[in-house]
C-alpha cells in the first residue's frame, strides 16, 4: 500500500471472509503474517458497506490508513463495489467509526484510494523539552526543527483516530540518523500519555516531496512502519493550526530507510481557523492470493 511498484510501500494481508473468527485467532493469524497490519472483514452492522477490524503483531487498532487504503481497492478490484465512470464511494465501519473513502479505477483495476478521518482531529503540545524528545530518538537537540510551515513548533500528542507523538526534526540527514531509545522512551514518555507510538517529520527538498517521515511502534509489533496512513492523519492535526484558510496538500515519503520507499497525499481543509477535513490517499497494488490453515484448537 501507498505504491505503485510491488515490493515498495507497505504490505497488508486481507481476509475477506472473517466470519466465525475469534479475536484470538485474528491476533494470532497478524502474529503469524507478522506485517505492520492485517484486516478481518465481516459483514456491516451500522449501514456501512463492510466492517473492517485491523491487527497489528501485538493488538487490535481502531483505525490505520493503509488498511483502510488497500480495503477500499481489494473491495473494488473483487467486483464487491458498484463503480460509476471509473470511481466509487464507500464507507468502512472501523472501531474509530465510520470511514468514507474514494476509490480511484484506471484500466478496469482500483489503483488508488482516498480516505476521511472518523474522528476529530486532536493536538496537544507535549511536556518533553527538545532535549528529552531528542534524546527518544537518539539525536542531539539542535537535530530538531523549531519551526514548521514557517511557524514555531514543538514534539505534540496528535490524533486523527490513532493518537501519535510527533517530532519535528531539522533535515532529512538527521531524520536517517535517528534511532529509537525505548528506554529513553519509557522513561521519558509514560504509559497513559496522549501518544507513545512515535512520527518523526522533516522537510525535504525532494521534487514533489514535502516532508518526509518515520514511524516507530514496537509496542505494536512494529519495529518501523514503511507506510501509516493513520500517521500522516495525525500530521494533519500537527500541521492544520499553522496553516492558512483553504485546502492544503502535503505530499509525504515514508520506509526510505526501509528499502520500502511509499508516498501519501494529506490533505488539510482549513475553513473559519478550524480544521474541517483530512484525507489520507494513495496507491495500492495487489500481490498475491491464498490459503491459511488453522488449527481448530487455536
Amino acid at each position: 500500500m501507498f505504491t505503485e511498484a510491488r515490493f515498495g510501500g507497505n504490505p497488508l494481508g486481507i481476509f475477506p471472509a472473517a466470519d466465525g473468527l475469534t479475536d484470538a485467532e485474528m491476533l494470532a493469524i497478524a502474529w503469524e503474517l507478522n506485517l505492520s497490519e492485517t484486516v478481518f472483514l465481516l459483514p456491516p452492522r451500522s449501514g456501512g458497506h463492510t466492517a473492517v477490524r485491523i491487527f497489528t503483531p501485538g493488538f487490535e487498532v481502531p483505525f490505520a490508513g493503509h488498511p483502510t487504503v488497500g480495503t477500499a481497492c481489494f473491495l473494488a478490484d473483487a467486483g464487491r463495489v458498484p463503480l460509476e465512470g471509473g470511481h466509487a464511494s464507500i464507507v468502512l465501519e472501523e472501531k474509530v467509526g465510520p470511514v468514507p473513502v474514494s476509490i480511484r479505477v484506471e484500466a478496469g483495476r482500483a489503483t488508488f484510494a482516498r480516505l476521511t478521518t472518523a474522528e476529530p482531529p486532536s493536538l496537544q503540545t507535549s511536556d518533553l523539552s527538545t532535549a528529552e524528545a531528542a534524546r527518544i530518538i537518539r539525536l542531539t537537540a539542535d537535530d530538531l526543527a523549531s519551526t514548521m510551515e514557517g511557524a514555531p513548533c514543538h514534539p505534540a500528542h496528535a490524533s486523527a483516530g490513532l493518537p501519535y507523538l510527533v517530532i519535528p526534526v531539522a533535515d532529512i540527514g538527521a531524520l536517517g540518523r535517528a534511532e529509537l531509545d525505548d528506554v529513553a522512551r519509557a522513561e521519558l514518555v509514560p504509559m497513559d500519555a496522549p501518544g507513545r507510538f512515535v512520527y518523526l517529520v522533516a522537510p525535504t527538498d525532494t521534487d514533489g516531496v514535502d516532508y518526509r517521515v518515520r514511524m516507530f511502534a514496537p509496542e505494536a509489533g512494529v519495529a518501523e512502519d514503511p507506510a501509516t496512513g493513520s500517521a500522516a492523519a495525525a500530521l494533519g492535526a500537527f500541521l492544520g493550526p499553522r496553516l492558512p484558510e483553504g485546502l492544503h496538500r502535503r505530499d509525504l515519503e515514508q520506509g526510505i530507510e526501509m528499502g520500502r520507499p511509499s508516498r501519501i497525499e494529506l490533505e488539510v481543509d482549513v475553513r473559519e481557523g478550524a480544521i474541517e477535513r483530512i484525507t489520507v490517499g494513495g496507491h495500492a497494488v495487489p500481490v498475491t492470493r491464498g490459503t491459511l490453515q488453522l488449527d481448530a484448537t487455536l
